[in-house]
């Protein structure tokens, strides 16, 4: 699970002035360049070329390299108040006195970003290729999960056969939703987490209070096709 690759804005680790320090007109256009990596790497995932998104933003390439020298500079720009909410997140589920209820909100915080936000999933499940410093934040953020899964096993809250993998295997789960409808992946994803993490406990409760509200879905939403091909997303 990643950790927030910066806490300091995109732009300042590459030397370019913060978004508060432009001008009104240069901020709308940085907005639109990052409103359109999401889109795009909704689309095609983390590794489409950067002229795709020049091309979404209505921008040309030099123009988007001017803002963003490298491909991670883009990532964690579109993605940098997501990341950070997983950061926080991880940060307060550390310091919960409980630590199957810090596990568990951290879950759901998790959970909701990735379904709610788009081209979240694409990125939050890849590598950041350029990234430097991403292989030792997320190693960072991995050594604090599995120090909050050890307390909650010694406190008798886990099964003694989970693995730490059952983690990433619940998001991989809830991340399959992201390419629902809101309306329909948020409360697929909260129902899902419930589910499964009832099935962590090694006590759950012989009488479990009520799930949250089932989703719209049908068997016809196995066939729902992906995202929509560029050509075809709104301008």
């Amino acid at each position: 699970m990643p950790d927030q690759p910066s806490h300091k804005p995109a732009d300042h680790a590459t030397g370019a002035p913060p978004p508060d320090a432009l001008r009104a007109d240069a901020r709308r256009n940085r907005e639109r360049v990052l409103e359109a990596a999401r889109e795009v790497f909704a689309a095609q995932g983390v590794d489409a070329p950067m002229s795709a998104v020049a091309r979404r933003a209505g921008v040309g390439v030099a123009t988007l390299y001017r803002r963003f020298p490298t491909r991670s500079a883009l990532v964690t720009a579109a993605f940098e108040d997501q990341l950070a909410v997983c950061a926080t997140a991880l940060e307060e589920a550390m310091a919960d006195p409980d630590p199957g209820h810090g596990l568990y909100t951290l879950l759901r915080k998790v959970c909701t970003t990735l379904v709610t936000d788009r081209g979240f999933e694409t990125v939050f499940m890849a590598d950041f290729p350029e990234a430097l410093d991403y292989d030792r934040e997320r190693a960072c953020a991995e050594e604090r999960l599995s120090h909050l899964l050890r307390r909650a096993r010694d406190a008798g809250q886990l099964r003694e056969d989970f693995a730490p993998a059952d983690i990433p295997l619940l998001l991989l789960a809830v991340g399959g939703l992201a390419g629902q409808p809101p309306e329909t992946a948020l409360p697929a994803a909260h129902r899902l987490l419930t589910y499964l993490f009832q099935s962590f406990q090694a006590h759950p409760p012989s009488h479990p209070g009520p799930l949250p509200p089932a989703p719209p879905l049908d068997l016809s939403g196995l066939n729902r096709p992906g995202p929509a091909p560029m050509s075809t997303v709104r301008p």
